[in-house]
């Protein structure tokens, strides 16, 4: 049974809460506004610090604290850096609604994951003020909207994936053009470099866009011919070979006697006894 998340709003009042994992936990419900109110997490860290932890009086046990975190597709261990990462991890829930414009006075957030959930609606347009960003998954979810302009100004994000989710033209510059098209894939609806589709003068894809049912459609059949196929495929395989073998006693003999030889050439045994 999904729990609501609304049960976790307690959490907004740990001021030096600095990582919010709750992804694959059955969640449902809307993301919380207040979770724009985690402290520790608006402040961008200082990097010129001398104590590891973002909250300075508890630096003494700054180096004993580790944590694991999936960033950029890999695992990594932190230890003394731990105060320098902040994130939200929601992924693989079933949270619906929209993103809240909240999340985006987080300035200090270095990783955010909203993928595999149910979220619908536009892509906060103040997300461009999230400039310590460096990762970030909205992928999965039922977004229509298009890619704020301002995503393209965040200039740490080595990370991005939208896929499956987006309509619309892809934001000039060079941050986020020079994405794999991989960050991108499954959005029919979206256009502009880094994909090959190019956009129209409505800020479309020239090329024509397949009807969500049709393209469902033409995956099944393709998927049924395709198991339809195999039993058919291996019969006449199958009699190809062995008709031949079965009804003639010429063929049968060559074929065993080549099974022969191959055994004895496997087995090093070349047939010749030499007897001195």
């Amino acid at each position: 049974m999904a729990r609501n998340i609304s049960n976790t709003l307690e959490l907004y009042h740990l001021d030096s809460l600095q990582i919010l994992d709750l992804g694959n936990n059955n969640l449902s419900g809307t993301i919380p506004r207040c979770f724009g109110n985690l402290s520790s997490m608006i402040k961008p860290s200082n990097t010129a610090s001398p104590f590891p932890m973002r909250n300075e009086n508890h630096f003494a046990i700054g180096s004993m604290d580790s944590t694991t975190q999936v960033l950029k597709g890999v695992e990594y261990e932190y230890h003394n850096t731990l105060g320098l990462l902040a994130g939200i991890d929601l992924s693989r829930n079933k949270l619906s609604g929209g993103i809240p414009e909240e999340l985006t006075g987080l300035h200090g957030l270095i990783f955010l994951n909203l993928s595999h959930n149910h979220l619908q609606g536009n892509i906060p347009i103040k997300i461009g003020d999230m400039k310590a960003l460096e990762s970030l998954d909205l992928s999965m979810n039922r977004l229509s909207s298009g890619i704020p302009p301002a995503m393209a100004t965040i200039s740490f994000l080595s990370n991005l994936n939208l896929s499956y989710n987006l309509s619309g033209k892809i934001p000039s510059g060079t941050q986020i053009q020079g994405f794999s098209p991989l960050s991108f894939i499954g959005n029919p609806e979206l256009c502009g470099a880094p994909l090959t589709d190019d956009c129209g003068e409505d800020g479309k894809p020239k090329s024509p866009i397949l009807d969500n049912d049709d393209t469902k459609d033409n995956g099944w059949i393709d998927i049924k011919w395709f198991y339809l196929g195999i039993p058919r495929g291996f019969m006449v395989g199958f009699c190809a070979i062995m008709a031949p073998v079965a009804f003639k006693r010429a063929w049968r003999h060559a074929y065993f006697q080549f099974l022969n030889e191959m055994k004895y050439k496997l087995l090093g045994y070349n047939g010749v006894c030499n007897c001195n």
